[in-house]
């Protein structure tokens, strides 16, 4: 059984740093991969584009192949998204499927901030983007948590539902959202930044562009 690995955010917008981490981290791991778009983020501001839009833009940018796929669990969901209730819905959907949540190093280090963060461990593997050193700015709290579960992606984990953290090394895009949206709104073109399937459709990108006078 393959495993699935979830990779979640906002995507206001999705651009390829997104799907490039996504698609290696499916090839690497030889599992299928669901982007997850949260409703309300717990961490940070909401999102500029609504959910219609967002959701068009992730069908749009996902089209044409099979690897990656779309989950909106979250949007369907009433308050906060909080990813321990997503992996709590799939592990009770999927038994002993191993589920793999799938975070850059720096969310990972603020993990402790995460609503249950503990129980985490016990719903899904952490696949962690790999920065060399991410280990040695983690708090003693999630230092703990850590120890004894650092596994190599060709070990024994696949055997297990969840508790072992991976470190992914994928191609890092130092690509940011909040770039894309400054210069769309600055009426600039985010062209090669996203995939081109967002721009043959005309107005997927209106909400962040700057309102005609």
């Amino acid at each position: 059984m393959k495993p699935l690995a979830i990779l979640g955010g906002t995507f206001d917008p999705v651009h390829i740093g997104h799907l490039c981490v996504a698609w290696e981290t499916s090839e690497l791991l030889d599992a299928e991969v669901r982007l997850v778009p949260a409703s309300v983020p717990p961490h940070r501001p909401p999102p500029v584009a609504t959910v219609e839009q967002r959701v068009a833009m992730l069908r749009a940018a996902l089209a044409g192949q099979d690897r990656l796929g779309l989950d909106l669990r979250e949007l369907e969901r009433v308050g906060p998204s909080y990813t321990v209730d997503t992996l709590a819905e799939l592990r009770a959907e999927h038994d002993d499927r191993p589920l793999v949540l799938l975070v850059g190093a720096d969310a990972f280090a603020g993990l402790t901030t995460w609503h249950r963060w503990e129980r985490l461990f016990e719903l899904a593997h952490l696949g962690v983007f790999a920065r060399p050193g991410f280990q040695s700015s983690l708090p003693a709290a999630l230092e703990a948590a850590v120890s004894g579960r650092l596994a190599d992606t060709d070990g024994d984990w696949r055997n297990h539902p969840a508790g072992r953290v991976l470190q992914l090394d994928v191609t890092p895009l130092e690509i940011s959202a909040t770039r894309v949206r400054h210069l769309l709104a600055s009426g600039r073109s985010p062209r090669y930044l996203l995939p081109d399937q967002m721009f043959d459709m005309p107005g997927l990108l209106a909400a962040y562009r700057p309102d005609p006078e």
